[in-house]
């Protein structure tokens, strides 16, 4: 029976380790909480949320007939990311908020869920609609 205990011992404390460091590796991505979302900073010079935004509006443009019937504004240009969240999923989901300029030059504000999947090579367009917000400064 003790050598039972003295051979348990190891692997027990082998265990515990790793499930602590599996723990702490999932919860601590990146400095976020899975399932968490959190603001990202320095939206406006972050070349990846930009890119992103870019996306978004392109992906529009291409298949405008599934967003809200195209929305009457016909192709739009991209402006900017004014705001973005991000949250840990399978990948990372992020939240933009985007100015583009309608076919008119008039400039909107548009929301748009993007998943970004590093793993899979992935970048997806989930939704894009005329945001709630108002434009500051229009």
């Amino acid at each position: 029976m003790a050598k039972l205990m003295k051979s348990s011992v190891p692997f027990l404390a082998c265990f515990l380790v790793l499930s602590m460091l599996l723990v702490s590796g999932v919860s601590g991505y990146r400095g976020g909480m899975v399932g968490g979302r959190s603001e990202v900073s320095d939206v406006k010079t972050n070349k990846q949320v930009q890119e992103l935004g870019r996306f978004s509006v392109k992906e529009f443009n291409r298949h405008r007939s599934l967003y809200w019937n195209g929305g009457g504004v016909g192709k739009l240009m991209f402006s900017e990311v004014v705001e973005a969240q991000k949250q840990v999923v399978s990948g990372l989901k992020y939240y933009l908020n985007i100015v583009a300029t309608t076919q008119n030059g008039e400039k909107s504000m548009f929301d748009s869920v993007v998943v970004v999947r590093p793993g899979l090579r992935v970048t997806e367009l989930l939704t894009f609609e005329p945001s709630a917000k108002l434009m500051v400064g229009k």
